[in-house]
């Protein structure tokens, strides 16, 4: 595919806990056969860090990358297997790059997915901030009239973030609280994740099988995806 035929999915990653959220996302997309433009902020990569002892370079991203996503959201290592061709439909671009392709709405794109969002991201999105490169990309987003997710990972909620929330909300973007439900059958840390991943991309219209869905029996949830 060259570049101009490719319109990827923007993935914005802040620093809000829930980096297993994203690499579902992430892996979803790529199973789905799209491709991603990936933002990690500075924040992001502490959480990262912390949450599964990965540090994330931006000189060695992409190996970085697939240590991340290879890992399952109960710490344990190479529980996924990336395949290299689908790590070629990722670009990453730095926080810090406001120069990036993501920054100008002329760059295509076909929305952006933030996972998890912070508090302080809900907040600077919100008021149309550009602090960096994932929150021009999110401003780009609404104003060229692009979907926007916005995964809030964040409990309990304060009165000006959840006004925040609302006024994003109403400016276009979709606000999905990382909140996973039960009735899908979930036995394992990974399909709650999965869960929360799954919602994202519904809303993005890209499809999945990331968890059961809903059919109107009640008592599905006890049984497993397979059965």
């Amino acid at each position: 595919m060259t570049q101009q035929q490719r319109r990827p999915w923007i993935v914005g990653v802040s620093g809000a806990s829930g980096t297993p959220f994203a690499a579902a996302v992430l892996r979803g997309l790529l199973a789905a056969g799209e491709s991603v433009d990936l933002v990690v902020s500075r924040a992001s990569r502490l959480t990262l860090l912390d949450e599964t002892g990965i540090a994330f370079r931006d000189a060695h991203w992409r190996e970085d990358l697939r240590a991340w996503l290879d890992r399952g959201a109960d710490g344990k290592p190479d529980a996924f297997a990336v395949r290299d061709a689908e790590l070629e439909r990722v670009r990453h671009w730095p926080a810090g790059d406001l120069a990036a392709g993501p920054s100008s709405g002329s760059y295509p794109a076909k929305g952006m997915l933030i996972v998890p969002a912070s508090t302080a991201c809900v907040a600077g999105v919100a008021l149309g901030l550009s602090k960096d490169l994932l929150q021009r990309a999110a401003s780009v987003t609404l104003k060229e009239r692009r979907p926007l997710v916005v995964a809030v990972r964040e409990t309990p909620l304060s009165g000006q973030t959840l006004k925040q929330m609302v006024a994003l909300d109403e400016a276009g973007a979709v606000v999905l609280p990382a909140s996973p439900a039960f009735y899908a059958g979930a036995t394992h840390i990974q399909d709650l994740v999965d869960f929360v991943a799954g919602r994202v991309l519904d809303a993005a219209s890209v499809p999945h099988r990331l968890y059961r869905r809903w059919e109107g029996e009640l008592g599905g949830g006890s049984r497993r995806p397979e059965d």
